[in-house]
Formats: C-alpha cells, structure tokens, sequence
C-alpha cells in the first residue's frame, strides 16, 4: 500500500505544483496588463483601450519601430502661451499640419473617385484643439471657386480636388471665436489667379476681423509684437502667401519675406543636413524674423510616421538649429502629427519651448514671471500627461480610421499564451 499511497500523493502533489504555477502566472500576466486603467495610464504606460489612458492621451503602438504592444502616447500640444504669455510671438515654436486639409477617408465631393496622397488624420477643427497652431493649406481656382487640391504641374484635378477652402476657413474662424486667446497661422501655397480671390475668400469666411496687418509685421528681423498685444487686438490670423505680388495687391504677406524655410521632402529628412528652401533667404539670416522647419517625407506614408517622429525628428531638430545660426524653429511642420512612440512632436516642442522661453529643459518646467534659467523640478520625458488642458479648452484625438487609434492585446495573447500554458501544465 506504501507506493500506491505514495505515488498518488506525489501526483497530487505535482497536479497542485502546476495550479499554483499556472495561478502565480496569470496573476503576473493580469496584474501587469491591468496595472492602470480607467483613464489613470501616463505616457508611455501600457494599455488596452482608449479608455485606460489619461487626458491627452490614446492608446497607440508603433510597428514600424517593432514596438507592437501599445501604450499610452501624447495626442496634444503644450500651449506654450499658457504657461509664458508675454513674449514676442517669433519666441515661440508651434505646431504646424503639413497639407492640413488633406485628411485620410475624407469623401469626394468631385464625383470621382480621388487618387492623391493624404498626409492628416483628423480634421481641421481636432488638429486646432489638439494644438496645432500652423496650417498649411494648397488654393487653387477650380469649379468656379478656390478649392483646396493637390495638383499636378499647378493645376487641380477633380481626383486630387478635397473641398472649397471656405469650408476649412469657417472652421478656423469657429475656432478663434471660440477661443478669444488663440493664435493662428495659415500658410498657403498659392496657385489662385482670381483677382482679389484670397482677400474675398477670407472675408467671406469672417477671417478679415482677426487679419494681423501686413503693415505692422516687422520688415528687417525685428521682433515681433507680444502674443498679449496681438491678443488684446484682435491680431490673432497671420496669412502668408507664396506668391509675392499678392502683398501689394492684396495685403497678404509674402511668405519668404518674413520667414526662412528649410527645404521640403526628402531633403528635410535627411539626417545631418538642412539646406534652406530655394525661393528662402539661408537659414541663418537676420533679415527675416521667423523660421520653418519643414519635416516630413515626400512621399507620406501612416504607418511609417511613429518612427519619424521618434529620434530622427530631434536628431533634425538639433541639425536645423545649428543651421540657422543657434536659432529654434518656430514652426515645425510634420505629416500625421499625432503618430509617435510616446512623445512625438509635443515632446520636441515642449523642449523647444522650454529651451527658448525659460532655459529649461521643457516648457512644463518654466515659472511665469522667474528670472530665466529658474526652473521647477520635473523629470525629463514626463510620464505625466502634457496637455493643453493648461488652456481654455480641451482636444481630443480622433483617427479617420479606427485601425489607427491603437490594438487591444489581452486576445491575441490570450490564444498565443494562456491555452498551450493550459494544455502544458494541465
């Protein structure tokens, strides 16, 4: 009877080994994928939904880095001004949507089907309330009216037409109106011919009241006003045009009078060099106040843009600051602006703004009204969520395509890990 009783014990006693195996590993499993929840996740924390990350934040993955578990990634832009508010406005470095309007899944409104490239995900109106303060809109005469349109050899096409620009300006003037401190700057590749097109087309969108007058913008590299006294009047749009006779005829600033440029596509990506724009002044002349740093590949690609906007884009960052003579840009424009793997584009910006405004390592970290170099004591990323909730307003972050806004893992890992442990150990 001794060996039968012991054998039975000796697999009683394997059989309870393995249930407490098994136990003590889902319970590391569940405990690790459920450590935060309902909204309590920061940046950089993993996560299975929307709904477990904190303000600012999505649920996002980053394949093309080989980061395929997701986790909680930045979705919104520190406004600087919330935080420093009476610099000049060319002090400041903001957020720029390269081809705004031109939106993933956005329907034709042409008849036909559309074949272009898409370089956005969300609309016009969610890329102002995540903070995106530049906007880079393609005008053309096409159908009668101006419409916004990638083109080919300058002309729009009923398959690259996306809609009249009117649309995309009431947005931005229902934007400033609902936001009284907010400023706006809309730079426009400009193929319109129509007599006094643009300066009609503004006005029609209600745009003319927040106009910052061309005559009052600094001519030889002088600073610009304060973002306060362009608030308190009402100078809250600045539009440049790409064509230079229209400042004359129109009153619309052009572009590379006021600004320098470094070159688009390719070339701007392309690590350790930042030549400046042709139709630019260099990057490092004085003459010019305000400066654009163009990053986004030539041909855009979604699912690539988390890589671009992890190391590469400060790595360029740093090159174009050397570039311009030790000068930050104030514009940085990117395709897809909300894809990263964590931080992205608010993260350089943060730093940007931290560096210029109060010498620190972010923005998060300046004190209004301190001497500069005084800054508060904030870990460097943050795993807080940044956002521009420090405003008067809050984003949200919305993806045209739900395949975009993240991936739930407990399933597949489920099958992939808990059934062949359970077949293993059972």
């Amino acid at each position: 009877m001794l060996p039968c009783f012991m054998a039975n014990n000796c697999l009683c006693r394997a059989h309870a080994i393995r249930y407490l195996l098994l136990f003590f590993l889902l319970s590391v499993f569940f405990t690790n994928s459920s450590a935060c929840s309902n909204g309590n996740c920061q940046v950089l924390d993993s996560c299975a939904a929307a709904t477990d990350c904190g303000p600012g934040l999505y649920c996002g993955d980053c394949p093309a880095l080989g980061k395929t578990q997701p986790i909680c990634t930045r979705g919104q832009a520190t406004i600087p001004t919330t935080i420093i508010g009476d610099l000049p406005f060319n002090k400041y470095s903001w957020l720029v949507s390269h081809n705004s309007f031109s939106i993933v899944d956005s329907p034709s409104l042409t008849g036909v089907q559309r074949l272009t490239f898409y370089n956005q995900e969300d609309t016009v109106t969610n890329q102002l309330m995540n903070g995106v303060r530049g906007l880079m809109l393609d005008m053309y005469d096409f159908e009668g009216d101006i419409w916004l349109c990638h083109s080919f050899r300058g002309q729009c096409f009923n398959f690259t037409a996306f809609q009249p620009a009117i649309n995309t300006l009431r947005e931005v003037e229902a934007f400033l109106s609902q936001n009284p401190k907010e400023i706006v700057t809309i730079i426009i590749e400009d193929y319109v011919q129509t007599p006094k097109g643009l300066t009609n087309l503004f006005t029609r969108a209600g745009l003319d009241k927040y106009w910052f007058p061309v005559s009052k913008m600094p001519k030889k590299g002088e600073d610009w006003p304060t973002v306060t006294e362009m608030v308190q009047n009402n100078y809250r749009l600045l539009v440049f045009t790409s064509i230079a006779s229209k400042e004359a005829e129109e009153g619309i600033a052009y572009q590379w009078k006021y600004m320098v440029e470094n070159e688009s596509g390719d070339p701007g990506v392309k690590a350790g060099s930042c030549p400046n724009r042709k139709e630019s002044q260099p990057l490092n002349s004085r003459k010019a106040s305000l400066f654009l740093q163009n990053y986004f590949p030539t041909y855009p690609v979604e699912d690539q843009a988390c890589k671009e906007h992890s190391t590469p884009l400060a790595a360029m960052v740093g090159t174009c600051y050397k570039a311009a003579g030790n000068v930050l840009p104030n514009f940085l424009a990117v395709n897809f602006y909300m894809r990263s793997d964590g931080g992205g584009v608010f993260d350089v910006l943060d730093r940007m703004n931290g560096q210029t405004l109060c010498g620190c390592s972010t923005v998060l970290a300046c004190q209004a009204g301190a001497p500069f170099g005084s800054c508060k004591n904030i870990a460097v990323p943050s795993r807080s969520p940044a956002t521009n909730t420090l405003g008067s307003f809050s984003g949200s972050v919305q993806f045209s395509r739900s395949a975009s806004t993240g991936h739930s893992p407990n399933c597949l890992l489920f099958y992939l890990f808990y059934v062949p442990l359970m077949v293993f150990l059972l």
